[in-house]
């Protein structure tokens, strides 16, 4: 069992930045792809980022370039950093952890509550 939960969110400007934090419980921590995921109003949860547990990351077209993801292994967290945000980033944000190595959010067995990103125009 992995209980997650994120922070760092809030209201930024458009070109600002912003990092989310995901802080996870459970001992095998480290085994796990972990995800971050988001959901605007009205729309369906979407992919953002990924790191496997060996370290490779892959990203989302939308954030690539923007965004980046890292984890830390003895602090059992998982991060991303957001630069140059824009409107269309604006959603809750979910970090998620999983056996696989997926972007489709249906793989994840396990979800954090979502932290609110807002980027204003």
């Amino acid at each position: 069992q992995v209980q997650l939960v994120e922070s760092g969110g809030g209201l930024v400007q458009a070109g600002g930045s912003l990092r989310l934090s995901c802080a996870a419980s459970g001992r095998t921590f480290s085994r796990y792809t972990m995800g971050w995921f988001r959901q605007a109003p009205g729309k369906e949860r979407e992919f953002v980022s990924l790191i496997r547990s060996s370290g490779s990351t892959y990203y989302a077209d939308s954030v690539k370039g923007r965004f980046t993801i890292s984890r830390d292994n003895v602090k059992n967290t998982v991060y991303v950093q957001m630069n140059s945000l824009k409107p269309d980033d604006t959603a809750v944000y979910y970090c998620a952890a999983s056996t696989e190595y997926s972007r489709y959010p249906q793989n994840y067995d396990y979800w954090g509550q979502g932290t609110q990103v807002t980027v204003s125009s």
